[in-house]
């Protein structure tokens, strides 16, 4: 066997008329359809759903704060420009998004947000030509550094 790629994501989320905001009229990501009372999947035409969302309600517990095991982020390609950051910075203040920080990962420039329930979401713009770091993997791993927008 064989991954042949990422397919998808599947997040538990309280509201779910919150978060179809969030990742639909936010972030821009095309939803194709209720598949259930509940959920909501979107996709940007990669592949038949992207990431799915379901609802558990107002008493689900809330993530746990501080180190832990499990997902650290979920990162989405917003551009190619710091320019297109910075609307996106514009736009998320504007509906009161919580921003935890940037970043310059070499390869790419990021900013980090909060979707409604506390997954951290990166946004990111493609800063090198695309097939550089075919080239020279390590320029992936290279040391985060202080982005300033």
């Amino acid at each position: 066997m064989k991954v042949q790629e990422l397919g998808h994501a599947v997040l538990y989320v309280r509201d779910i008329n919150a978060s179809v905001h969030f990742y639909g009229d936010l972030l821009g990501l095309p939803a194709i359809g209720e598949p259930w009372p509940g959920t909501a999947a979107f996709s940007a035409g990669r592949t038949h759903h992207e990431l799915l969302l379901i609802e558990v309600g107002e008493a689900a517990a809330p993530l746990p704060l501080g180190p832990r095991v499990g997902l650290y982020h979920l990162g989405f390609k917003i551009g190619t420009t710091d320019d297109e950051l910075r609307g996106a910075i514009e736009e998320l203040r504007a509906d009161g998004v919580t921003i935890v920080g940037t970043g310059d990962h070499t390869v790419t420039h990021s900013l980090y947000v909060l979707d409604p329930d506390g997954n951290e979401i990166e946004l990111f713009v493609d800063v090198l030509p695309e097939d550089a770091w075919k080239d020279d993997p390590q320029l992936v791993m290279a040391p985060t550094r202080r982005l300033v927008l």
